[in-house]
């Protein structure tokens, strides 16, 4: 949670991945089972929660349109890829006590 209602998490991560492989808003939520709509719903909940977009999105025609991620998307990214690492490092220890006594 980035402030009050922002919340930035591993569906949002994953999606502004997917939009940096892909070069597709659609691409990526299909990689992620989700539709075109929800896809773009999301991306302009991301776009909306920092001071300039994260998304650059090219509409289709000739050229076929597009997404990238704008400098500031690729550093959110890393941010978020940054901030998930530390946090499984740091809970490894738990996390194996807890599969231990799943017990499965």
């Amino acid at each position: 949670m980035l402030a009050p209602g922002v919340f930035l998490g591993p569906g949002k991560g994953d999606l502004l991945e997917h939009i940096a492989e892909t070069g597709s808003i659609s691409a990526a939520g299909r990689r992620m089972g989700m539709s075109y709509k929800r896809a773009w719903m999301l991306v302009e909940t991301l776009n909306g929660y920092f001071r300039a977009p994260l998304v650059f999105a090219a509409t289709g025609g000739k050229a076929g349109g597009g997404a990238t991620l704008t400098p500031l998307g690729r550093q959110v990214l890393a941010h978020y890829r940054a901030m998930t690492a530390a946090a499984e490092k740091a809970c490894a220890k738990d996390i194996a006590a807890l599969r231990r006594l799943r017990g499965r």
